[in-house]
């Protein structure tokens, strides 16, 4: 008796969505996700950390990479980009979905992020640039990498220090091929991103911090703040300020954070050459139309 063949992936095999902060990301995907039967897996920073629903905006609906990390742990962007590799291969459709870049440009490249270092060891090249200064510190980083130092001032302490760390594990700050992302995709891929005029997006941003602190962010946020906190899960925007700050005060400033990041999030929008750009200033269910028509017809970014 023959054996049938497991069936193919649709076309394009992912489907990917970028936008920034408050474009409607989540609710495209949501209805892609029941139209499409997709799988979304989150490629937001933030979304990975458990205990934050309301502050990290996470949606009302399963994806994967969404609150699986304990707040205790440190997250690289090497170790995400494994993560979802392997739920984009196990999944039969799946949907990429999110905002922070250097999250979605790891999950669709096919090129290999370096493995993080040591445990101890940045805090080890960290006391070394304190210890000897600046230039000592970039006269190293010449010796074991000139490729990296040439690229680095001898003041940008972090920069510094992570360069002396990858030059440990055999790794560069200054890769050998530096070619635009969406040349490196690990397979042929439809990338959709969103895009709305910036008051529109302004006003979505103030409108979702104030919902966000009457859903109990602040509560939320103290909460976690009172145990041990990793150095990435500290960055969470949002976390300190609702911790630590008066309500109307952590408003204003959550805001005004989101309001930045957003500018800094349309900037990678000019970074993706071939990406489809789709206005985002109209109903989630015509943004879903459109994009379920693109995959249709068989809209995609070629694997290299």
């Amino acid at each position: 008796m023959a054996t049938s063949s497991p069936p193919a992936r649709p076309s394009p095999p992912l489907l990917a969505l970028f936008g920034p902060t408050a474009s409607g990301k989540t609710a495209v995907a949501g209805i892609l996700r029941d139209r499409l039967g997709a799988d979304v897996i989150s490629a937001d920073s933030a979304a990975l950390y458990r205990d934050l629903p309301i502050i990290t905006a996470a949606p009302d609906y399963p994806a994967q990479l969404v609150g699986t990390v304990p707040l205790t742990d440190d997250v690289s962007v090497g170790e995400y980009q494994r993560w979802a590799h392997a739920a984009i291969d196990a999944a039969a459709r799946p949907l990429l979905v999110g905002g922070t870049g250097l999250y979605f440009r790891a999950a669709v490249s096919a090129l290999e992020l370096p493995p993080p270092a040591e445990p101890g060891r940045r805090a080890h090249w960290q006391a070394e640039y304190d210890r000897f200064g600046s230039a000592a510190a970039h006269e190293e980083l010449t010796r074991v990498d000139p490729a990296a130092a040439a690229r680095v001032h001898a003041n940008d302490r972090k920069r510094v220090v992570r360069a002396l760390e990858l030059a440990e594990t055999g790794a560069s700050l200054a890769p050998e091929h530096d070619r635009l992302w969406t040349e490196d995709l690990r397979v042929e891929t439809l990338i959709v991103a969103l895009d709305l005029p910036l008051q529109v997006l302004d006003d979505r941003i103030e409108e979702r911090t104030l919902a966000m602190a009457a859903a109990g962010a602040a509560e939320e946020a103290r909460r976690a703040w009172s145990d041990e906190l990793s150095e990435t899960a500290r960055k969470v925007l949002g976390l300190e300020q609702f911790a630590t700050l008066p309500e109307h005060q952590a408003v204003a400033e959550v805001a005004l954070a989101t309001r930045r990041l957003a500018r800094y999030q349309r900037k990678w929008l000019r970074r993706m050459p071939g990406v489809v750009t789709l206005p985002a200033n109209r109903s989630a269910e015509e943004v879903a139309d459109e994009i379920v028509a693109l995959a249709s017809a068989g809209e995609r970014l070629p694997r290299h």
